[in-house]
């Protein structure tokens, strides 16, 4: 490999020939500060914030983008540097809506941050015409206020990464903002609900939708019983929130906080993903065995759901008609759970912790009321969650570790694994292989399926029959396995998709980390790494094992997995939906 040879600040370093002054800054360990630099994603230099002084330049030029070159000597932080910098940050400042006290990304936004670093205040000096934009709250899932927008276009960005790119910059110059084509509301356009839009947006422009307020009003009110459920992934990223390792495990802390906050019940999604296992591992080996439509995908990840029912509405049948865990887990609390302690499902506020924003979305789709009422109520993100448990004044990290109530809060390491991509497939292999076999094996880990990158095939042995399967995150992902499906070329039996890279871990919904982090720490593979980690260590990982699983199906469903009760309370359906 090429080698240049460049110093920044002084500091010889070597890099690849072709790296860019961004690069050769962090191989020197030297941070330049960016706002619209994602990498491989977003690599435009549009915002300024990253301009350094360079021998063999003209000017001030943009580390994101401008490559080096031999014997280059870069300055990052000289007078006209730190002018340049505050200069823009000014500009930015001055249409900027700098309501910072009840944004909920203040203290972590990365605008605020800079203008604190480079002692930016609204000086009013570029004072003048300040566009003024209505929010668009027409989604379940998300609040975009252009009023807090830079123009960066890392929305943008990952919106194209995801495929879907729904939003772009619309009009010119000092007019120019963030919006659908024709400036239609979000939810007259194909977005699909993921919010890797606000995961990536370095202000308060893109946040979720905040509904920790109906939380709180059911909490305080005596009539309701408030059962809340949290998924896999949120226990590996929630002390995030309050500055804890990325991948630490705090399941323990987690339902401390949660029973502290005032949840009558303490449930874990685990269970209802130990009852997704068995009931998708039925409906595959049904499918196989009487010539069912394969392959058949997971039905998990309602962000692709969506999706697919926007654009392969003709390929609908391939869709597991499992539930997700969140709406399985709130069916059975409405149905089962309400059964056995006698209250009306009517007076159950169910409420889910999930990493994803499209479970806002979900929790409202038709063909989710078991018992004739929402199965869940409300979808809060581990960043709500995280807002709820500082409001409350309880200080997480020393807070001592608790279990989840039982039994609805017993899972086996199965379930645990669903937050990473390909765990889902691994979870349901565990019990197919079972089943086929009719023996109980002890080779329970299918690497085959696991990594948090790209697409996974992956040929495995059951029972001696060679089963074809396939696990891909992303959207991006998901278009080329669909349209392999679609012109027949796909010979998977079984495909596993997850709408967010990654998987769950990679949430919309989980806490936001700075750009720089995103760009050098593996987040995902961190993060999945607390799910397999748990699972390896569980007593009990497949899902056919669970205690729970056994009883429920004896004592409630009473009947085999896939009997008409459990379609009923388990199972869903799926419309076509037009793009625009």
């Amino acid at each position: 490999m090429d080698m240049v040879n460049v110093k920044v600040n002084g500091i010889a370093v070597s890099v690849p020939k072709g790296s860019t002054i961004l690069e050769a800054a962090r191989a020197a360990g030297v941070e330049i500060p960016t706002l619209c630099f994602m990498k491989d994603c977003n690599e435009i230099g549009a915002c300024r914030i990253c301009v350094v002084e360079a021998t063999m330049t003209r000017g001030l030029v943009t580390a994101c983008v401008y490559p080096v070159a031999e014997g280059m000597e870069i300055q990052t932080n000289t007078e006209k540097v730190q002018k340049a910098r505050r200069t823009t940050l000014e500009l930015m400042l001055s249409t900027h809506d700098k309501k910072c006290l009840s944004c909920s990304r203040s203290t972590n936004c990365e605008l605020q941050q800079l203008c604190r670093a480079y002692g930016v205040e609204d000086s009013g000096r570029y004072d003048g015409f300040k566009p003024q934009y209505e929010l668009d709250t027409s989604t379940a899932h998300l609040v975009r206020d252009n009023n807090k927008c830079i123009l960066c276009r890392r929305c943008v960005a990952a919106c194209q990464q995801q495929y879907v790119s729904v939003i772009g910059a619309n009009d010119r110059g000092i007019d120019t903002h963030i919006g659908c084509a024709f400036e239609t509301k979000l939810s007259n356009v194909a977005c699909v609900s993921c919010g890797q839009c606000t995961a990536v947006c370095p202000t308060g422009a893109l946040v979720e939708k905040d509904d920790t307020d109906k939380v709180w009003a059911a909490l305080a009110d005596p009539t309701k019983t408030v059962v809340v459920q949290t998924a896999p992934s949120v226990r590996a990223t929630l002390g995030e929130c309050f500055g804890m390792p990325v991948g630490t495990n705090v399941e323990g802390k987690m339902v401390a906080a949660l029973r502290r906050l005032g949840f009558n019940w303490v449930f874990d999604t685990n269970f209802a993903a130990d009852l997704t296992i068995v009931e998708e591992a039925n409906e595959l080996l049904g499918r196989m065995k009487n010539g069912g439509t394969l392959p058949m995908i997971t039905s998990c990840s309602p962000g692709w759901v969506k999706f697919a029912e926007y654009y392969y509405p003709e390929l609908l049948g391939h869709l597991s008609t499992c539930k997700s865990p969140q709406q399985m887990g709130g069916a059975v609390i409405k149905t089962y759970f309400a059964e056995k302690q006698g209250i009306d499902p009517k007076d159950i506020v169910s409420v889910s912790i999930m990493p994803c924003t499209a479970k806002k979305f979900e929790a409202g789709r038709d063909d989710e009321n078991a018992a004739g009422v929402p199965d869940v109520d409300i979808a809060l993100t581990t960043r709500e969650l995280g807002r709820m448990i500082e409001r409350a004044g309880l200080k997480f990290e020393a807070l001592p570790d608790e279990e989840f109530d039982a039994p609805l809060g017993e899972d086996t390491g199965a379930a645990m694994i669903f937050g990473a991509t390909g765990g889902v497939m691994e979870a349901a292999l565990r019990t197919a292989n079972d089943w086929l076999t009719g023996k109980d094996n002890t080779e329970v880990e299918f690497h085959a399926v696991r990594g948090t990158t790209g697409l996974k095939e992956a040929t495995v042995e059951i029972a001696g029959a060679k089963v074809k399967v396939a696990a891909v995150s992303g959207i991006a992902g998901a278009k080329v396995v669909m349209d392999r499906i679609k012109d027949g070329t796909a010979d998977w039996a079984f495909v596993e998709v997850m709408c967010c890279p990654g998987g769950c871990v990679n949430g919309g919904g989980q806490p936001i980390q700075p750009q720089y982090v995103r760009d050098t720490v593996d987040l995902k593979a961190l993060r999945a790494k607390v799910l397999y980690d748990a699972d390896a260590n569980m007593p009990l990982r497949k899902s056919h094992e669970s205690p729970v699983i056994k009883m429920l199906y004896d004592e409630f469903f009473k009947g085999e997995y896939g009997c008409e009760k459990a379609h009923h309370i388990l199972h869903t359906s799926y419309v076509p939906r037009k793009k625009y």
